[in-house]
């Protein structure tokens, strides 16, 4: 498992790094600007079904029958099924772009609507029709993952990154009207990258048997089974990604430059949780689907705690690590051109209220795939539910409670404990209807990884002083970029070698699945 983990964590680190890349352009480009907001408001409801339909309800439905065909009934019966799953998605899919894009359409043609919501509804139109192609490319994914194929799919969003960052180097110095006219750019480029996002895994799925056509066909028991699992999916994945909407019009209601700063901030959270928890959360859902179609509920147990235990590793020091550092990273990466020492502030503050959920984020990425892979999509929707209305309840209460420049960090900090009240309530369910999960062993790990994080933070903090004042012959960029990889690269050193001293398992598990060591047991 932990091979195949590397092996989309290596291709999704491309992906970040290029997203990085990506992130670093449009914060020079259009900083924390209206533009920018408005982008980020549009590219949020076509993200929302993308998560809810193409990587969460839909995939999370299909695989466990996919993969409970391809163990039951053959490879080629479990492709048709596939194909007449992929036609209906396709079809309905079609129709709500559609829909959407009329819409936003006609709304802009009413006098009524306000100025500020204009451009958001324009790119609206422009940006939705993303959300078919890489709905189907999420579809081909899953059923590739299930296949035990890793490579291809974890390099597609590689795609996305390289067809934005053309657009924004290539492109929008070409176009005049300043950062209004240069967005509308970078929401076409999105869906060209959604195009090929999609194409670019149908060899793969050919090669291991799959027979392009057109055949919804909602007679067969099979689709019906991942229709009758997709609507509490749906409903599940719907709470988590309302929150991402409640956030952004919070944060839109707070101020213009508000909604930006949250981005930019993700942005960073998403790049150490994608290295590794979306890559585990990748690999575990088919694995844990083939454990439940062979009703080995136990080893579900055991891979979830070894699970957590591996992301709470690697998730403590970053979250510490971006915490302390968050004003030089945000500062190194973003503020050039118009993204100024004010954009940096918003951000960073937005970042530290961030920086735990690196822990609950992750956990969640390793529990919720348990309850699909077993075909319980209602448990994560009572969850889920509750876990929303508390988010809405915490951010109202904060950005009422905290000063002006600080009300947009109240709504990541209400995501945050949100989230990890979601996840405890899914770990407590998951022992009950599963198996406890070995405590002893998760908390000797997990003081290990704090007496690596209480040695980490300091050092950092340190080796960023110390650097930072021997930079001053260097270009501020320079003596930036060294301050502060300086100060990760030291960290990240005291923190491996003070774990492994201690005893900690994870520098070894790691390292055989890279190739490096072998086991003698």
């Amino acid at each position: 498992m932990l091979k195949s983990v590397t092996t989309v964590g290596g291709c999704t680190l491309l992906s970040r790094v290029l997203g990085l890349a990506r992130d670093v352009l449009m914060a020079g480009f259009f900083g924390t600007s209206g533009a920018m907001s408005s982008f980020v408001l549009a590219f949020t409801l076509p993200n929302l079904f993308r998560r809810l339909f193409g990587e969460g309800a839909l995939s999370s439905s299909f695989i466990p029958v996919f993969t409970h065909d391809l163990e039951h009934t053959g490879r080629d019966a479990a492709w048709i099924f596939a194909r007449k799953v992929f036609s209906l998605a396709a079809l309905v899919l079609l129709a709500l772009t559609a829909g959407v894009v009329l819409s936003a359409h006609g709304l802009l043609s009413l006098a009524a609507v306000p100025d500020r919501l204009q451009p958001v509804l324009d790119l609206t139109r422009i940006m939705f029709p993303y959300m078919l192609f890489i709905c189907l490319a999420a579809l081909f994914r899953a059923a590739l993952n299930a296949c035990g194929h890793y490579a291809v799919p974890a390099a597609a969003p590689c795609l996305l990154n390289l067809v934005w960052i053309a657009a924004v180097v290539l492109i929008c110095p070409q176009v005049g009207g300043g950062p209004a006219g240069q967005i509308r750019v970078v929401a076409w480029a999105v869906v060209l990258a959604g195009i090929l996002q999609w194409l670019v895994q149908v060899p793969s799925a050919i090669e291991r048997g799959f027979r392009p056509g057109f055949d919804p066909d909602t007679r067969d028991p099979r689709v019906r089974r991942v229709i009758q699992l997709m609507g509490p999916a749906a409903l599940g994945m719907a709470v988590t990604q309302f929150n991402v909407v409640i956030d952004r019009l919070l944060a839109y209601a707070v101020g213009p430059q508000a909604p930006a700063a949250l981005f930019f901030s993700e942005r960073l959270i998403y790049f150490p949780l994608g290295i590794f928890a979306t890559a585990l959360g990748s690999v575990l859902l088919p694995v844990f689907s083939g454990h439940a179609a062979r009703a080995d509920h136990s080893r579900i147990a055991s891979e979830t705690g070894d699970g957590l235990r591996r992301m709470f590793y690697l998730m403590l020091p970053a979250a510490a690590g971006l915490g302390v550092l968050a004003v030089p990273v945000v500062r190194m990466l973003f503020e050039w051109r118009i993204f100024d020492g004010q954009s940096t502030q918003l951000t960073a503050i937005a970042l530290r209220c961030y920086a735990p959920g690196l822990l609950v984020f992750s956990a969640a990425k390793v529990l919720i795939p348990a309850f699909y892979a077993r075909q319980d999509t209602r448990t994560p929707v009572r969850v889920g539910a509750a876990a929303m209305v508390l988010n809405l309840v915490l951010s109202v209460t904060l950005i009422l409670a905290l000063p002006r420049p600080y009300k947009h960090g109240g709504i990541a900090l209400a995501t945050v404990l949100a989230e990890a009240a979601h996840a405890a309530a899914l770990m407590r369910i998951l022992q009950r209807e599963t198996a406890p999960l070995n405590w002893k062993v998760l908390r000797f790990s997990a003081l290990r990884a704090a007496a690596g994080t209480a040695a980490l933070v300091p050092a950092a903090l340190l080796l960023h002083r110390v650097l930072r004042g021997m930079g001053g012959a260097l270009p501020v960029k320079a003596a930036q970029i060294g301050a502060v990889l300086g100060a990760v690269a030291g960290g990240a050193v005291i923190y491996f070698a003070l774990t492994a001293a201690l005893g900690s398992p994870e520098p070894r598990e790691f390292r055989r699945a890279l190739g490096g060591g072998k086991s003698k047991r």
